[in-house]
């Protein structure tokens, strides 16, 4: 797994070992910023199961200013910090230690600004999408034309509208199956 474009490119990243992750593969990352925009003119992203880092910080590496990683593993947390730390510029990137729900109802208590872009990859067999984009939308964490990407199995099947968010794009990549939904202005 590398850092495919952007200012970071071809660093070598780490990955979770073990059966309870699920990396995001280089040709999956790339058909993502294939169909949200190559590159970004600054902005913020959330990475809400983060796993490795590897999509906040290619989004970082494509021009995007600051991101949040969450991720509830200790050994997940691990890997992010180590790396972030391979970027050279960790002051970009925030880390914590938690679940999604924890992390939205902490970062809308601390009035944070709302996200351009939202990385959803939960595990295959415990998402729930729909009410984590509701949960997000009502805390006020996605910003007017902000993009929540959704990374799930090829079974998976979205409404057309979410919480206010339209779905815009749709595309399945063998088993995976991004979804980006685009809130309104």
């Amino acid at each position: 797994m590398r850092v495919i474009a952007g200012e970071y490119r071809g660093r070598k990243l780490r990955s979770l070992e073990g059966e309870n992750t699920r990396p995001t593969t280089d040709k999956i990352k790339e058909a993502i910023f294939n169909m949200i925009g190559p590159y970004f003119p600054g902005g913020t992203v959330l990475d809400l199961f983060s796993g490795s880092g590897a999509l906040a910080i290619e989004a970082v590496s494509r021009g995007i200013a600051e991101a949040v990683c969450i991720d509830r593993s200790y050994l997940a947390i691990q890997i992010i910090e180590q790396n972030i730390a391979l970027t050279k510029e960790t002051e970009k990137f925030a880390v914590r230690k938690m679940s999604a729900q924890q992390a939205i109802r902490q970062l809308a208590a601390e009035g944070h600004a709302p996200f351009d872009l939202i990385f959803l990859d939960p595990p295959y067999k415990q998402q729930q999408i729909v009410k984590i984009i509701g949960e997000l939308q009502e805390a006020g964490l996605i910003a007017p034309k902000g993009k929540v990407v959704c990374e799930t199995n090829k079974q998976t099947d979205f409404p057309e509208n979410v919480s206010g968010l339209q779905q815009v794009k749709n595309q399945t990549y063998g088993i995976t199956r991004i979804t980006v939904f685009q809130k309104e202005a």
